[in-house]
């Protein structure tokens, strides 16, 4: 089985946790000048060529951006459930199953350091 059976085709989604999500697209938006990404007619971000940079509003209980997911990193595949069934069959940790979140199948695994990687495909 060589690499492409995966379906792995490119980094779609950065995420990174903000704690004041309107400042955070002020500076995105206004200062850098991105135009936004748009989702199931939802601002979720702002673009960058094919690749979306969304902002997390994520805080811990002093209101400061968590750990997670900052920053986070989202791979597009082909077939997300079949990229799942080929990592498990690689004996590779999966730590999220996919589950679809508003017309994406989503879920993530462990690299061999730890490290957590997404992935993703319409559903």
């Amino acid at each position: 089985m060589n690499q492409s059976s995966l379906g792995l085709l490119r980094v779609k989604v950065v995420a990174l946790a903000v704690s004041d999500l309107d400042r955070a697209h002020q500076f995105y938006g206004g200062t850098l000048g991105l135009e936004p990404a748009m989702e199931n007619g939802q601002v979720v971000g702002f673009q960058l060529e094919h690749l979306v940079l969304m902002l997390k509003p994520v805080t811990d209980w002093y209101g400061r951006p968590t750990i997670e997911p900052n920053p986070r990193i989202t791979l597009e595949v082909a077939n997300a459930r079949a990229t799942e069934q080929a990592l498990i069959e690689r004996g590779v940790v999966i730590s999220d199953l996919v589950q679809d979140y508003d017309g994406f199948l989503v879920g993530a695994f462990l690299d061999s350091e730890g490290n957590k990687l997404w992935f993703c495909s319409q559903s």
